[in-house]
C-alpha cells in the first residue's frame, strides 16, 4: 500500500477542482506498489507496450516497443521483464540504463483495456530489461478507439531502414498526421520530494505515460506549431495534468496506423482551467496547450498494422473544434 500516492501537482489540481478529499482516500486503495495477478496477465498478452522516458535535459519523450505477445511479462508482482529493445532513432535507446525512471502504458486497444505501470530499470541486457513497480493502477476504457493490432514480419534486411527525421517545426505531413489523429499517447514527469534546485536531474524524477482519445481532429493545430487539446472527464487523479504542473514538458506519441510510421512530438505545457475556450468544445472540462519544441519522424519503424477503429461510445457527448465544424 502506498499511503499517498500522489504528489503535489495531483493534490493540487484535485484540490482546485473539489475532488482532494475523495481521491485522498481513494488513491490509496487503487495505486499499489506491485501489480495485480490481473495486471500481470495482462501485459503478458500485448503485443506492444508504450514507454515513458526522460533525458538528460528532463524532457519527457513517448515511445513504443512491439514484438510477440508474451514479449512483456512479470515474474513477480513488483517486476515485469520486457524481452525487447528499442531501435536506433528511437528516443528511449538514449535513455534506457540502469535506474532510469519509465512510465509504461500496456493498452489493448479491441477491448479497450489498459493499466499503468510507473517504475525504475533494474537490470538491462542485450535481451531486454526488467522494471521494478513503484505504482501500479488501472485505467478506465473511456475514449479508447476500438482498433486491433497486427503484428506484420520483421525486416529480411534487404530492404533499406529509412533514417529517422528531425523536424524543428511541424511540417504538412506532421500535421496533418497530428490534425487527424483520433489518439495519441503523452508522457510527462514529476520531480521527487528531493529534487530541489541544480540537484534535479532525470534520475530525481517520476515519470509517466498516459492516452488521450477524441473524436478525428480532436487536436487542434494552430499556426506557430501550437497544439490544444481538449481534457475529458476521467478518473480524477490528474496524473498527467499534474505532472505538468510540476513539470510543464510532454512527450507526444502519434501513430500513423496504416503504415507504422511514428511521430514524437516535445513540446512545453499549459493548462486552461477556465474561461470561454473551454466551452467552444463540448464535453470539455479543460484545455491543454502544448507549445511544440521539435519533433522526430520515424518512417514504418512499428512492425504493427491495425483494422479500422470504432470509437469509443462516450464520444457521444463530446464536440468538434469550430474549425473543424465549418
Amino acid at each position: 500500500m502506498i499511503a499517498e500516492p500522489f504528489h503535489a501537482g495531483e493534490r493540487a489540481l484535485q484540490l482546485q477542482t473539489g475532488w482532494r478529499d475523495r481521491m485522498e482516500a481513494m488513491g490509496p486503495r487503487v495505486i499499489r506498489d506491485y501489480m495485480p495477478d490481473q495486471h500481470r496477465e495482462f501485459f503478458a498478452q500485448l503485443p506492444f507496450l508504450v514507454v515513458g522516458s526522460l533525458d538528460a535535459g528532463l524532457q519527457p519523450w513517448a515511445s513504443v516497443l512491439a514484438a510477440p505477445a508474451g514479449f512483456a511479462h512479470s515474474p513477480d508482482a513488483t517486476h515485469l521483464r520486457i524481452d525487447a529493445l528499442p531501435a536506433r532513432g528511437d528516443p528511449l535507446a538514449g535513455q534506457l540504463a540502469r535506474g532510469a525512471a519509465l512510465g509504461l502504458l500496456g493498452i489493448e486497444p479491441h477491448t479497450r483495456r489498459r493499466n499503468r505501470m510507473n517504475g525504475t530499470v533494474e537490470a538491462l541486457d542485450a535481451g531486454g530489461f526488467m522494471v521494478a513497480v513503484q505504482q501500479s493502477f488501472g485505467n478506465c476504457p473511456r475514449y479508447i478507439q476500438a482498433r486491433e493490432p497486427e503484428l506484420v514480419a520483421a525486416r529480411d534486411g534487404s530492404a533499406p531502414v529509412q533514417p529517422a527525421q528531425r523536424l524543428d517545426t511541424l511540417d504538412l505531413d506532421a500535421q496533418r498526421l497530428i490534425g487527424s489523429a483520433d489518439t495519441l499517447f503523452i508522457a510527462t514527469a514529476y520531480p521527487s520530494d528531493a529534487a530541489t534546485g541544480d540537484e534535479a536531474d532525470a534520475r530525481s524524477h517520476g515519470v509517466d505515460v498516459s492516452h488521450r482519445g477524441g473524436r478525428p481532429g480532436f487536436v487542434r493545430v494552430d499556426a506557430g506549431g501550437v497544439l490544444t487539446v481538449p481534457d475529458f472527464n476521467g478518473n480524477r487523479f490528474f496524473n498527467t495534468l499534474g505532472n505538468l504542473v510540476a513539470h510543464p514538458r510532454a512527450g507526444l506519441l502519434f501513430i500513423d496506423y496504416d503504415n507504422g510510421d511514428l511521430l514524437h512530438v516535445a513540446a512545453t505545457a499549459e493548462l486552461v482551467l477556465d474561461g470561454p475556450e473551454i466551452a467552444e468544445f463540448e464535453g470539455a472540462e479543460r484545455l491543454l496547450r502544448l507549445h511544440v519544441e521539435g519533433a522526430l519522424r520515424r518512417p514504418a519503424a512499428l512492425p504493427l498494422r491495425w483494422g479500422d477503429a470504432a470509437l469509443s461510445p462516450h464520444l457521444e457527448g463530446t464536440g468538434r473544434w469550430a474549425s473543424s465544424r465549418a
